[in-house]
């Protein structure tokens, strides 16, 4: 297995970036379900966390990161710099999580 730094920084401290081989980036879409939507409304009503939306969350912002590490290893990547998270809605219902930063080499 390869490791590789991730970082939301510009730089790395003790190391010297030497070349720069683009943007990587990992995605997925995610749709809610009518069961979550039940215990979500149900939620509201009381307040606090809903937890299966925590849980969805959780499962897609880990999947882009995963993809987004695999496509800076394809890549030839040491390190991935100035890594963030967005995510937007795709239609009623369903919303992307992307996962992007700069691949870099470290000399």
């Amino acid at each position: 297995m390869t490791n590789i730094i991730v970082t939301t920084g510009g730089e790395i401290p003790g190391k010297k970036i030497i070349e720069i081989l683009g943007v990587a980036k990992g995605n997925t879409v995610r749709a809610r379900n009518i069961g979550r939507d039940i215990g979500a409304g149900l939620k509201s009503i009381v307040g606090g966390e809903v937890k299966t939306y925590t849980d969805m969350t959780t499962s897609a912002r880990d999947e882009a990161y995963n993809r987004m590490v695999n496509e800076a290893i394809d890549l030839g990547a040491d390190a991935i710099v100035n890594m963030r998270f967005t995510t937007s809605m795709i239609m009623q219902g369903a919303s992307e999580m992307l996962a992007f930063g700069t691949a870099v080499k470290l000399g």
